[in-house]
């Protein structure tokens, strides 16, 4: 099992993570935990396995995503099914989950509220659901595939009752509807900088990652009406990029004011996301 490692690792050589990447996959292929892939150098692979690996080698190699070559990616200490329909979740995103949590167990509200707009994967909306044992989410994305995935998600997570997703543009799925909590992590990155094959970016699906020349097209139709989605004392949590984060929070003082405005920083530190507050009835 060692020489198969080691010929898995030569041919990813071109990643810059190849070791991480051929241990992962080793252990896919044979329902083993990296731990005992290397305890066990010595161990005997069924020609089964081998192919297996080989062809997990192949897809990496290609450039594809490892979370999609492995069908599942981390987030918030969760496993989420992902494939080509829906972006792998980032953890900067991580911090929208913080935010949203510490604010409802705060509030103290019983049955709160969420909207996830752009779910995606459902990343978000099955998280919140996880850590908010009564809170009831919404998830709207226009794709039906990516629905799909966050169905998925729903159930594996065990909060499928708790989540509902809906097919639509933006947040036209809330059908009037107004939220304690409102999270939009939708398409910012500018057009011209959209990768493509063989960069992992350049799998993922454009229409969730482009953004239009400055990356914020999408949510210049989204924050102006995004004050009739919340309710009073409600938080609504909108990421993007650094280089955007001046744009976008004038975006949001034009539509709440701008005392209701604040910026949040990634784990490294940089500005991530707008967080605004609504007032108090």
């Amino acid at each position: 099992m060692g020489a198969m490692l080691a010929g898995g690792i030569a041919g990813l050589r071109s990643s810059d993570s190849a070791r991480t990447d051929a241990l992962l996959l080793l252990a896919h292929a044979l329902g083993r935990s990296r731990a005992w892939i290397l305890a066990h150098d010595d161990a005997l692979v069924t020609e089964a396995d081998g192919r297996r690996f080989s062809a997990l080698c192949a897809a990496r190699g290609e450039g594809r995503p490892i979370a999609y070559v492995l069908g599942e990616a981390g987030f918030y200490g969760r496993a989420f099914a992902v494939d080509e329909r829906v972006l792998v979740p980032r953890p900067e995103t991580e911090r929208l989950i913080d935010e949203a949590v510490t604010f409802l167990r705060d509030a103290g509200r019983a049955a709160p509220s969420v909207l996830d707009v752009g779910c995606g994967s459902g990343a978000i909306a099955c998280t919140l659901a996880a850590e908010v044992s009564d809170a009831a989410v919404l998830g709207s994305d226009d794709s039906a595939g990516a629905l799909a995935v966050a169905a998925e998600n729903a159930r594996r997570l065990g909060v499928a009752a708790r989540c509902t997703f809906a097919c639509g543009d933006l947040a036209a799925p809330a059908g009037g509807r107004r939220f304690d909590v409102v999270v939009a992590n939708l398409p910012y990155v500018p057009t011209a900088s959209v990768g493509l094959p063989p960069q992992a970016v350049g799998f993922e699906p454009r229409h969730a990652l482009d953004g239009g020349p400055d990356g914020l097209d999408v949510y210049r139709r989204f924050v102006p009406a995004a004050p009739a989605l919340m309710k009073p004392a409600g938080l609504l949590l909108l990421e993007a990029a650094p280089p955007q984060m001046d744009e976008l929070s004038a975006l949001a003082r034009a539509a709440f004011g701008a005392e209701r405005v604040a910026e949040g920083s990634d784990f490294a530190g940089l500005a991530r996301y707008v967080r605004i507050e609504t007032p108090a009835p």
